[in-house]
Order: structure tokens, then sequence, then C-alpha cells
């Protein structure tokens, strides 16, 4: 099979076409042939300085979002047959090599395409769409009725996740250049800031629920926005993940995450596609052999939604 493989950290040039033996499921696993790949910012991080473990270097394949259909299944596995079109993000934070024709994954990390949703969608929803889900219904609680402010609205995870504080009944709040504000409007924000005319510290209060997808100063005047008891799930991970370096204000909550696997989660949010509460935005594709074009374009930081490697089989 083709895969995209790495020799070394560096620039999206390091990033070439290799043929490599298909992977074989072993037991409680699917293989997937893939037919897209989503693309976000842990691949090129990833690409430029390695995995999150040591042991865990070049060469590698990038990509943990994947949307196809199951090829094989492993031993022990129920849930899944021959022909099934799925998606999932499998392994993650560890090596799933997602740009590539052909997969494997624990078959508790994918879930059914919904029926509508097509594959390169599918390949843009998972990793952004449990991040969203996870910071804002696992980790914060979102209720209907609360106010939630959602940095970068417009982005890979924040569209999505304007999208699900809205099916949960929230009031939402979004920051994004005015250019962006006709779709998050019609994706269902309520409010929204132009972060290069306004300081939404200055214009945001009472907020019980603020999704920091920038880091940074943001985290920190972001604290500003909230009410008391109010929580902050940033998902830009403190240095050396020492959760004693995230800022603090008496009376909220300060936290981050880091998304898993979630066959649950997964499920919930193509039931929301399936229900048309939930649409992703896919601002271009590339071909598999192209990965690095889809780097450098994905670095750039303008992309509205999300980018995706369309992979031929």
């Amino acid at each position: 099979m083709k895969a995209i493989s790495q020799d070394r950290p560096g620039g999206p040039d390091v990033l070439h076409v290799i043929e490599t033996a298909r992977p074989t499921p072993g037991p409680t696993e699917i293989l997937v042939r893939v037919e897209a790949a989503g693309v976000n910012p842990t691949d090129w991080k990833t690409r430029s300085r390695g995995f999150f473990y040591h042991d865990e270097r070049p060469p590698f394949t990038l990509g943990f979002d994947v949307s196809g259909v199951v090829e094989a299944v492993g031993p022990g596995v129920t849930l899944f047959t021959e022909g099934d079109e799925v998606i999932g993000m499998p392994r993650f934070p560890r090596p799933a090599g997602g740009y590539a024709e052909f997969v494997t994954g624990p078959a508790r990390h994918f879930t059914h395409r919904p029926a509508g949703l097509d594959p390169v969608a599918g390949a843009a929803l998972p990793l952004a769409g449990l991040t969203a889900r996870q910071a804002l219904v696992d980790t914060a609680g979102l209720r209907s009725g609360q106010r939630v402010l959602i940095h970068a609205a417009a982005g890979g995870v924040g569209h999505l996740a304007v999208q699900i504080a809205k099916a949960r009944g929230a009031h939402v709040i979004g920051t994004a250049s005015e250019a962006k504000h006709d779709l998050l409007r019609r994706l269902g924000a309520d409010q929204l800031v132009d972060y290069r005319t306004q300081d939404f510290a200055d214009v945001v209060e009472d907020v019980d629920v603020v999704l920091d997808t920038l880091g940074g100063d943001v985290t920190e005047r972001s604290l500003r926005t909230l009410r008391t008891g109010g929580t902050l799930v940033s998902i830009i991970p403190p240095a050396g993940f020492d959760r004693s370096l995230l800022p603090t204000r008496d009376g909220v909550r300060v936290t981050w995450l880091l998304v898993e696997p979630d066959p649950c989660g997964l499920a919930d949010l193509a039931a929301l596609v399936a229900d048309g509460r939930l649409r992703v935005v896919v601002d271009r594709t590339f071909p598999l052999s192209s990965a690095a074009e889809a780097h450098r374009y994905g670095e750039a930081g303008r992309t509205t939604g999300k980018i995706v490697l369309e992979v031929s089989t």
C-alpha cells in the first residue's frame, strides 16, 4: 500500500510517499480501507517534534482521523463486518498511521459513518469533534441556558464546538475574524467578536464555560470573562503537561484536555450529524501524495473548518 512517511522531524518537506506492507488486524482490531484522512494541528506539531512518547521516533506515518470501509475484522470483533462504512480516531495519541491506504485500529475506536456523511466530511469529524465534545460536555458539563465562549470559533474544533454547544441549548459566543461571522451565525452562534478589532475580554462577561483553543495570553484574559463557578477548558497543554503552570482565578475551575478515543462520544457525534444538528465544514482537500502541501496550508493558520486528504486505493 501507499503511505506518507517521514524519516526525521522537520518541516513539511520531510513528508514523502512510500510503498509499505498492508497491516493485518490483530485481536479486537479492524482493518480499514481509508477513503479520506483528516489533517489536524497535532499532525504538523508531531511532524516537527515527534510523538508524545520518547520511544516512538521516525520513521513513522502521521494521521489520526480516518474515514473508510472495513476490509477485514480481527478475532473477537462483533461490532463491524466487512464492507461497513466507518469513521474513527484510532490509538490517539499513539501512532495510528492514518495517512495511508489502509490502517488498523481497535474496533471500539470507530463508529459507523452516518448516512449522508460523505467520506471527506467523515474524516474531518473524529478528532476535532471529540475534542469539542469532551471539553464542553464531559469536562465542563455544559447545560441548557448556560453561556459559553468559544475561541477560534471557525476553526476545526471551534466550528464543531459551536454546534455541539447549541445542540445542548447553550448561548454561544465565538471569537473569529469578521469575514467568518456569517458562517458562524448559520452554525448557530448567538454573539460574535472580531478579535482583530475588539478585545473579547472587554465585551464578553458572565460566561459559564470557556473553550480555549489558542493558549498563551488568551487563556489568561479569558479568566476575566468567567462568572464565579465557571470553567475554562484549554486544549493547549501547559509546558511539560504541568497543570500548576495554568493561570488561576479564585472561584473558577481551570483545566486542560487531551482528547482520547471515545466510541460513545463518537456515536453521539454521528447521531447529531444524522439528525441534521451538526455539519462538518471542510476548507480544502488534497490528494494523499500532497500531504506536505496540506501541512503548509494548515500551518498558515487561515483555515475555516478542516483540511482533509483524499485517499484513493
